[in-house]
């Protein structure tokens, strides 16, 4: 060891107190001997104690002989123990780790043989040594910096890093490890922020290492080559690990199946799912064996038999794929018909059960777990719980008796229907048939057919056949409805506007026209049940009508509840009738008030709805797509799961005689439909009522911009203007009123019954005419022939139609034709509105 490695380390400083304490435990003992020395000179001194006296230096002498013997022989030394110092110094000599202690600036103060050993010391300094070996690697000479930067700070740090020793012929690589780890100044030392750097050599652990994982890539080839499919599947399904040969069979690689997360359901035909389920559920260890399809990426199908092992964890299985077609078919060339009936049990996309005699379950293939057991294993369960575990009283005798007949063996050949789900939404259809298989095992079998989409089918087609009558009435009498009502409230305007409303007739007549509105309601209610209302479609940004309806809508619900709207501020445009939307609102919040007669929250949210999240919507009828959603959820009573069957259908409802007429969430249902969206109630008895719009979003983002301009022009009081109006209306009460309005606000009208007739007119007036208002169902000659009869001569020629049918059921005749539309019913002012807007163009 050199000078400069040695290190004090001294002993604890002398403490009287402790001092003081350690001889507390010796004062009996003094006490004592000094007590026997006072006796014994009173003894000496009375001249009785010589006998005594002689006998005790004797005793005395004999002691200090034998003492002298033991000290000469080595038993007994007098003198100073061994520093501690040296002690642990020695026993780190012995240590096959380096270990050097130094300052926190790098100054060496001892170092064991061990470190320099490594390091090739010598007559270097230790750190220095270690400098010049560690100079030889970038790698290494970055560890080292850091460990000297953690050394300095008095943080503890660990570096792992290889190194090139020796030189010449006799250059090797080694790995080592070393970390600086600072001694606590709670030691007391006489040299305090000390550092012990520790090093050890782990090259010959490194190889042996390396052995081994070179001892697992074989066998992980020979796995990877083994002629059949082997795969290490997670409790969850998940293929954790699978070999090349069942990578090539599906059509992937290793890497890709670990990439995409595929599970064992991923690769098996037909119900994967629930064959899953069946293998992850079975006992540790127990060995299972089912012959399925499995699916590549390209599609194709490749007939094998699954061996599958719950680990004995249960967290997972152990999988085994044989090619009972290809390269193992050989081996299995005996059992050919029972393989592939095997396929075709498992593979059948519907639900096949073998039944004994004792009516239950020996075997049923994955779809049948799937529709009839929710996914679990059938075998020895009840057929009747399994297929009626859900269904009402009826359909469970239905069932009994049929698996009677069956089992008994007679023929039973009318399917049973058993609905089931959370909402009775899926529908399975159930043949049986007796089975002879010449033995007691099995005597019946059942097929299961899931018949939810034809179910679905059927009521769609029955509900619209019954919108279909109900449409062709509503749209029968529309017409002539809405020319009565425009005769009554175009008359009640212009009475109005001879009559104060201080007189005594004023009343009479608001009364009139009020009677003459709801009627007119009415009629717009049957038309949007059949979908045929005139919708004045146009971009419409939702949140702007929630907002400008807010006040109104709070006014509506009352005080006794409270209104929340909740809107995106990003909304997307949607193409609607802004008014026809605002009505439906109010009808949904008129049904929420009768909900909540005590009061409650009633929360109107707006947001948009991505395609990806239409996508995952279990609706049938919905096409994916982007949407705008609008929610309106209220805390009232809520509805059964009857009334919601039937909230939609006409002339329904569950308010009391007089209430209501049964049309409001039906023409909702409407409006929504005959602008391409979507309306989905949810509701539960107790925890209120939730209606979810969901409408197409408009990408036209420039026609926002020529609807609000459009709706600048039309903000015109003065309805007065000049020009020629030609009048064509078959219904004269209709004509009359439409004449003697036009002509009030300065127009000269020229009056038609029929097209005919407007031609004539026409004709006699040399074409001078600036407009036309024309009815569209005429006789003699419709609209849209008499625009088409006008145009040849006169192609600028302007015309507004007035019909009680929707603009959309002539359209088509007209192609591309330009023209203007005003519904019947129509008031006064807007007549008149109407035709400025349009000689204004």
């Amino acid at each position: 060891m050199r000078e400069h490695d040695a290190i004090d380390l001294p002993s604890a400083p002398f403490d009287t107190v402790t001092q003081m304490q350690g001889l507390s435990s010796y004062l009996p003992t003094v006490g004592a001997v000094v007590l026997g020395a006072l006796i014994a000179f009173g003894i000496v001194a009375s001249g009785a104690g010589t006998p005594v006296l002689v006998t005790m230096l004797v005793a005395l002498a004999t002691v200090g002989l034998f003492a002298l013997f033991a000290y000469s022989a080595g038993f007994i030394r007098f003198g100073q123990r061994t520093p501690i110092g040296d002690v642990v110094m020695a026993a780190t000599d012995e240590m096959d780790v380096g270990v050097m202690i130094a300052d926190r600036d790098g100054v060496p103060r001892y170092t064991n043989a061990a470190f320099d050993d490594i390091v090739g010391g010598g007559e270097r300094d230790a750190l220095t040594a270690l400098q010049q070996l560690m100079a030889r690697d970038a790698g290494a000479s970055a560890a080292l910096f850091r460990l000297t930067r953690a050394a300095e700070r008095g943080e503890e740090l660990f570096e792992e890093f290889s190194v090139t020793r020796g030189a010449g012929g006799t250059r090797n690589r080694i790995n080592l490890q070393l970390s600086v780890r600072p001694v606590p100044d709670s030691l007391n030392l006489d040299a305090p922020g000390l550092v012990v750097w520790r090093l050890s050599d782990v090259t010959a652990e490194r190889r042996r290492e390396s052995d081994r994982v070179a001892g697992v890539e074989v066998q992980l080839a020979q796995f990877d080559n083994a002629p059949i499919g082997l795969a290490s599947v997670g409790p969850d399904g998940s293929l954790l690990h699978v070999n090349s040969t069942l990578a090539r069979w599906i059509g992937r690689t290793p890497r890709n199946v670990m990439e995409q997360q595929l599970t064992l359901a991923d690769i098996a035909s037909g119900d994967g799912a629930e064959l899953l389920s069946r293998l992850t559920g079975g006992v540790p260890d127990e060995l299972q064996t089912i012959d399925i399809d499995l699916t590549g990426e390209d599609g194709r199908v490749m007939p094998a038999r699954l061996l599958a092992r719950t680990v004995p964890s249960g967290r997972g299985l152990t999988v085994a794929v044989v090619d009972i077609a290809g390269e193992a078919a050989a081996e299995f060339k005996g059992d050919a018909a029972g393989a592939r009936f095997a396929r075709f049990f498992q593979s059948a996309p519907f639900g096949i059960a073998m039944l004994g005699s004792d009516g239950r379950i020996v075997s049923a293939n994955a779809a049948f777990c799937r529709m009839a057991l929710d996914g679990a294993a059938g075998t020895g369960v009840s057929a009747v719980d399994a297929l009626a575990r859900a269904a009402d009283t009826t359909t469970r005798a239905a069932v009994e008796e049929g698996l009677k007949k069956v089992i008994s063996g007679r023929v039973h050949n009318v399917p049973i229907d058993i609905t089931s789900g959370g909402k009775r939404e899926i529908v399975t259809r159930v043949y049986m048939s007796p089975f002879a298989s010449g033995g007691a095992r099995e005597a019946a079998i059942l097929y299961v057919v899931d018949a939810t989409e034809q179910k679905a089918l059927e009521a769609r087609f029955a509900q619209s056949q019954k919108m279909e009558v109900v449409g062709k009435l509503a749209g029968g009498i529309a017409h002539d409805f809405n020319n009565m009502l425009t005769a009554i409230l175009g008359f009640s305007d212009m009475l109005l506007t001879m009559h104060r409303p201080k007189d005594v007739a004023y009343k009479d007549i608001m009364n009139i026209k009020s009677s003459a509105n709801r009627a007119a309601e009415l009629v717009r209610k049957l038309l949007a049940l059949a979908r045929q209302q005139t919708l004045q479609n146009e971009v419409v940004s939702l949140g702007e009508v929630l907002s400008d309806e807010s006040s109104l809508l709070k006014r509506y619900l009352g005080e006794k509840s409270e209104l929340r709207i909740e809107t995106s501020p990003d909304l997307w445009y949607v193409m609607t009738d802004k008014h026809e939307f605002a009505q439906a609102l109010f009808n949904l919040i008129t049904n929420a008030k009768d909900a909540m007669p005590d009061g409650g929250t009633l929360t109107i949210k707006a947001r948009n709805v991505p395609e990806r999240e239409t996508q995952k919507f279990e609706n049938r009828e919905f096409t994916p797509g982007e949407y705008v959603l609008v929610e309106v959820s209220d805390t009232g009573h809520g509805m059964s799961r009857e009334v919601m069957d039937k909230i939609f259908e006409p002339f329904f409802t569950t308010k009391a005689i007089g209430k209501g007429t049964g049309l409001g969430l039906a023409s909702v249902y409407g409006m929504v439909k005959q602008s391409g969206g979507y309306i989905y109630p949810d509701s539960e008895e107790g925890k209120g009522t939730t209606f979810r719009i969901y409408l197409p979003r408009h990408h036209a983002d420039e026609d926002v911009v020529v609807v609000k301009e459009r709706k600048k022009e039309q903000k015109a009081a003065d309805l007065t203007g000049t020009g020629r109006v030609l009048l064509v209306e078959d219904e004269e009460v209709v004509r009359n009123f439409a004449a003697r309005a036009l002509k009030r606000q300065g127009y000269k009208v020229l009056e038609a019954g029929s097209g005919v007739e407007a031609l004539e007119v026409i004709e006699k007036t040399k074409g001078k005419i600036d407009i036309v208002v024309s009815d569209v169902v005429m006789p003699e000659m419709d609209g849209p022939t008499l625009l088409k009869e006008m145009r040849k001569k006169n192609p600028d020629i302007k015309i507004i139609f007035v019909s009680g049918y929707p603009n959309d059921a002539f359209k088509a005749a007209l192609g591309d034709e330009n023209f203007a539309f005003l519904p019947k019913p129509f008031s006064l002012p807007q007549l008149a509105a109407k035709v400025k807007e349009e000689l204004a163009r």
